[in-house]
């Protein structure tokens, strides 16, 4: 063999390379087979055999026949009786063969087997009246929840309208609180303007009464310096001169001021009593004809009808005046109940 310096190098062959492959495939073939033997051999379980013997030929023995009847002596001649005749020979007794008995261990193991069957099947019936009772006991747990989850429904809708209700009252009752707040509000504005005007009419009153007694203390200085001025001796003059001073008397001044107030008095009680109650009441009054205070005098006896006429006699303030254009200062004025206005 030649070798070239500029070839490369390489590993020459080995010759037993397949006898070792084959070599190493038998010996793993034959312990996978020593394993599979070694593993079947030691799980076979033994099984043990038991016999009895049973004799299936033994019958019971035939009776003996009877024996025969010993002769008699002759003492004298009789008549030979008929030999009596042999029994028949019993039939024998042929025995059913019996069933050859089971091993214990087979028994055992039928009987094992009927016990586990029967176990299993009470099991089965147990298990079934389990799952019908927990059935049943579901669907009466389901109906007590629908019945209480209705019942919660309809407390639920029940609240809610009680709570509507309760909203709605707050609400009637918050508009009418609003609305007596609001009425009793405008009766206080009523009343502080009716005493306004009240006390501006009683200042205007004050004012005019005073304007008045000044007015009149004025004409007395007037018709004090007048008659000073004509002499004391001329007692004729001033007797007319005072008599000129006075005020004419006016006939229908007073029935136009009845007439007035009877117009507005508003009662509306009853009017069915004995008699024609009357009231009489004491009005002052300005120059205007404007009316200062009212007195009751008389009452009628009944108080609705005196609280009428006075509210009339309000109402008609101010009141007529004279032809001359004067008023007096104080008036008497009657009202009868039953006289017609």
């Amino acid at each position: 063999m030649k070798f070239d310096d500029q070839a490369p190098y390489r590993v020459p062959r080995d010759k037993s390379r397949w006898r070792s492959l084959g070599l190493a495939a038998a010996i793993h073939a034959a312990l996978f087979l020593f394993l599979w033997i070694g593993v079947h051999w030691q799980s076979s379980e033994p099984v043990a055999v038991e016999a009895e013997v049973w004799d299936m030929k033994v019958q019971a023995a035939a009776p003996p026949p009877a024996p025969a009847p010993e002769p008699e002596p002759e003492p004298e001649p009789t008549p030979v009786a008929p030999p009596a005749p042999m029994p028949a020979p019993a039939a024998p007794v042929i025995e059913t063969p019996v069933a050859p008995k089971e091993p214990d261990i087979a028994l055992e193991r039928r009987l094992a087997k009927l016990k586990a069957q029967k176990q299993a099947e009470q099991e089965e019936r147990k298990l079934e009246q389990e799952k019908a009772e927990l059935k049943a006991e579901l669907k009466a747990k389901l109906a007590q929840e629908k019945a209480e989850a209705k019942a919660k429904a309809s407390r639920d809708e029940q609240a809610k309208a009680k709570a509507k209700d309760e909203a709605e009252q707050d609400k009637r009752d918050e508009k009418k609180l609003t609305d007596k707040k609001l009425e009793d509000k405008k009766l206080a504005e009523k009343k502080l303007e009716d005493k306004k005007l009240a006390e501006n009419k009683l200042a205007k009153a004050k004012q005019a009464a005073q304007d008045q007694k000044a007015q009149d203390k004025a004409r007395d200085a007037e018709m004090r310096r007048i008659t000073g001025s004509t002499g004391s001796g001329s007692s004729g003059s001033t007797g007319a001169a005072a008599k000129s001073t006075s005020p004419g008397r006016d006939s229908g001044y007073a029935a136009a001021v009845t007439s007035k107030i009877k117009s507005n008095i508003a009662y509306s009680g009853s009017s069915a009593v004995g008699g024609n109650p009357r009231a009489v009441y004491k009005i002052e009054q300005l120059p205007t004809g404007e009316i200062i205070s009212v007195k009751k005098i008389q009452s009628s006896g009944i108080a609705a009808y005196d609280s009428a006429v006075e509210n009339a006699i309000a109402k008609s303030s101010p009141l007529p005046k004279k032809k001359d254009g004067t008023v007096d200062r104080e008036i008497n004025a009657g009202f009868n109940m039953k006289d017609s206005p």
